[in-house]
């Protein structure tokens, strides 16, 4: 029997070690470790603190220098197979153990090998069971990967929107056959980027232009009642991005704001990078009305499900509502194709 698609073997690869998500992983696992073996170690509660606080006080040193040396040679560790960078890891923290543990003996007299020795192997386990943790962590990702796949595959256009572009364009094949045509290929590049394999990231010139395809689209509808407010100057051009992060925002901005007033309605998107990261602020006016909140819930739980596969804990969306205006603020770090690359090995 051919396996089905969320049978795929994962390839094994060590953890992203400049990733904020993955330094926060180590630190909470190495502290909950040491609680566990205090917890062993005392069995009195009214000392378990104390003594909690004793052992971090040795370990949480040695630990902070040893994120330091993997955060200089992760660029290295990248390039390497998964069962060569995972040895030089374990070296790595061997080298490490020995050499912290040398210069506490140096300071503290009454330290014994026997210490030394019980330290260095429980640097090693924890190390040992880090690589396994992240690859168990990798593997039960893996399926929100294919996932995100197939929704991207789906219609994240809604029915109502690709009926009425068509009647749009329809109604301008007599009096603009020119703006009918390129109102045509603007709904082509639209479809033609939902159908193709978006697990990978893009550059956000491209993100940005399949938007303003489907502004356009929306504006041939729409006309007069909605206008765009584009504050891209500062935009980074080659920053890489997931795929389809922007515009699913913009279809439910038109879906919630525009189409439920009769009103001219303004959507504002701004974009730039500030301190290493890209910044997307949406805004756009908000009317509330009946069924208009599913589809908004939907996207927003699709983008953020993608951002966290994509970059963990250094990416954030949030979202806002006022008395009338609805805002979104998508945080990412700024890659260019080059990291990505680097960091897909």
């Amino acid at each position: 029997m051919r396996p089905s698609i969320n049978q795929n073997a994962v390839r094994l690869s060590l953890p992203e070690l400049r990733n904020l998500g993955t330094i926060l992983r180590i630190l909470l696992a190495v502290n909950a470790l040491v609680l566990v073996a205090a917890l062993v170690r005392e069995s009195h509660w009214r000392a378990l603190w104390a003594t909690w606080l004793e052992m971090i006080s040795i370990v949480e040193p040695q630990l902070m220098l040893q994120l330091l040396v993997l955060y200089a040679v992760a660029p290295q560790l990248v390039r390497l197979a998964y069962r060569s960078g995972a040895i030089v890891v374990l070296l790595l923290t061997l080298a490490v153990a020995l050499a912290f543990n040398t210069a506490v003996a140096a300071l503290v007299e009454d330290v014994t090998v026997s210490e030394m020795g019980r330290d260095v192997v429980f640097s090693l386990l924890i190390a040992a069971a880090l690589l396994v943790y992240f690859q168990l962590r990798a593997k039960a990702l893996s399926p929100a990967i294919t996932e995100a796949r197939l929704q991207a595959l789906q219609a994240r256009i809604r029915p109502h929107f690709l009926f009425n572009s068509i009647n749009a364009v329809l109604s301008q094949m007599r009096t603009d056959p020119r703006r009918a045509e390129t109102a045509l290929e603007d709904l082509a590049d639209l479809f033609r980027v939902l159908m193709r394999d978006n697990r990978q990231l893009a550059p956000l010139e491209n993100e940005v232009e399949l938007c303003r395809h489907y502004l356009d689209l929306e504006k041939l509808r729409l006309g007069d009642r909605l206008t765009i407010d584009w504050h891209v100057d500062n935009m980074p051009k080659d920053a890489m991005v997931p795929p389809l992060v922007l515009q699913p925002l913009l279809e439910n901005a038109v879906y919630h704001g525009i189409e439920p007033s009769s009103a001219p309605g303004v959507i504002a998107i701004n974009i730039f990078l500030s301190r290493g990261e890209v910044h997307a602020i949406l805004r756009n006016p908000y009317q509330e009305g009946p069924g208009r909140g599913g589809g908004n819930k939907m996207a927003l739980a699709n983008i953020r499900e993608r951002l966290a596969l994509h970059f963990d804990a250094e990416a954030s969306l949030e979202n806002r509502l006022t008395r009338d205006c609805y805002e979104v603020h998508i945080r990412m770090p700024y890659r260019k194709q080059s990291q990505t690359e680097k960091s897909r090995g």
